[in-house]
């Protein structure tokens, strides 16, 4: 626990040695760090020590297993046994049958298509508008910001800022490198699932796990900005949640169908890249000299780059390379690749704690693919400021990986209580 929480405090050094305006302590924003942290640790001790939270979050593992049976349906429909369904030959090895592209992944198109029905009618607004007054009356933030920020828990980091596209062009600096900071940090809800579905053999209730993470690195994203980039103007205020452009419920699910479709297509094309790219860079390697009577490859370097990261969040020392190898895979790839190579790993290879640390620090969109996205996203919605989202992108990117990491070593604490 003291190792855990040595981590986060120098987390939060880290974050404040990278502002932009390294203020005295005086200074500092007090009440975004005190009521960041509480948040953190508030909500990471209800959901993992009080029996009645826990058991609501974790619950939601049966909500992953209606929703792959009914995926499942319909690819075994589409698809046949490729896509699951009955196969014509005897199986001898189940796991040879799976396909990842026509078994697992098409449930983000289900999840699209759910998720702009909920938003049609009415629902996912009022969610994002309450988390959106916790973090207003807790962190004393803007209510554009706070209704921005709680979007990114559930929609993603373009999809939240489209919630408050008339408020982008007047927002301070500090807001927009926070809404960034946020969008870099929490995960979309149609990879909620998906996620948990990766890891539900890994970590017991992993939905729960999954959703209670995108729900602390608000918080923490908010504190992690405020530190880097303090807040010297007025908050800017907006409550006006925007409605459906659909006009029936049909024709949500045919808008979010589509739209889940084109998400599908970019995760396959980004899977097929970076896979690829990994391969090429670990055939450079092979060429080097071996090290420690192995061949050097991508994954043990950054392993060996990351050991003291993963260390100073409560990863053991000799769980160290491993923990820093799947960091690596996840803020120069993405987190998906390092889900399923966690997923992957023998059970010795991690301790049960390391395995729930690793869950919640990994479970963000910082990476340089999804800063990409986050940039061009951005700069469509706010064209008049494209200029300064794109001056922000890398320390909204630092800001993301440290914020997430913290979530990782608030759990750790939490977990050793």
């Amino acid at each position: 626990m003291l190792h855990s929480a040595l981590g986060l405090v120098a987390l939060m050094v880290i974050a404040w040695l990278a502002s932009a305006e390294r203020s005295r302590i005086s200074r500092l924003p007090w009440r975004m760090i005190v009521a960041g942290l509480a948040l953190q640790f508030g909500i990471a001790g209800l959901v993992l020590k009080i029996p009645a939270f826990k058991a609501l979050f974790m619950g939601l593992n049966g909500v992953v297993h209606a929703l792959e049976e009914a995926t499942r349906a319909g690819t075994s429909f589409v698809f046949g046994f490729v896509g699951g369904g009955q196969a014509p030959f005897t199986v001898t090895t189940p796991a040879l049958t799976f396909s990842l592209a026509f078994q697992a992944l098409p449930l983000v198109i289900l999840i699209a298509a759910l998720a702009s029905l909920l938003f049609y009618w009415g629902i996912l607004q009022r969610v994002v508008r309450l988390f959106s007054l916790v973090l207003e009356k807790a962190m004393g933030i803007g209510g554009a910001l706070g209704v921005g920020a709680a979007g990114c828990i559930f929609l993603g980091m373009i999809e939240s800022p489209l919630l408050i596209r008339p408020y982008l062009a007047v927002m301070t600096k500090s807001e927009l490198f926070a809404l960034m900071a946020t969008g870099m940090s929490c995960i979309a809800g149609t990879m909620l699932v998906l996620y948990a579905s990766v890891l539900q053999n890994v970590i017991p209730d992993a939905l729960g796990h999954i959703l209670t993470a995108s729900v602390i690195h608000a918080p923490a994203a908010l504190l992690v900005a405020a530190l880097m980039l303090p807040e010297r103007g007025k908050p800017t205020l907006g409550h006006d949640m925007p409605k459906s452009a659909a006009s029936g419920s049909v024709d949500a699910l045919c808008r979010g169908t589509w739209e889940g479709l084109t998400l599908f297509w970019n995760i396959v094309a980004m899977l097929i890249v970076f896979v690829a790219v990994v391969k090429l860079a670990n055939i450079g390697l092979a060429a080097l000299p071996d090290v420690a009577g192995a061949p050097m490859t991508l994954q043990r370097g950054l392993g060996v780059a990351l050991s003291p990261v993963a260390w100073l969040i409560g990863i053991p020392w000799a769980e160290a390379q491993t923990a820093g190898s799947l960091l690596g895979t996840k803020i120069i790839l993405n987190e998906f690749l390092a889900f399923m190579d966690l997923a992957a790993l023998p059970v010795e290879a991690l301790s049960t704690h390391s395995r729930l640390i690793l869950t919640y620090a990994m479970c963000s969109f910082a990476n340089f693919g999804s800063l990409g996205i986050l940039i061009a996203g951005l700069g469509t919605l706010c064209p008049e400021r494209r200029g300064e989202i794109t001056g922000l992108g890398m320390r909204s990117l630092l800001a993301g990986v440290i914020a997430s990491l913290m979530t990782g070593t608030v759990v750790g604490i939490i977990a050793s209580l």
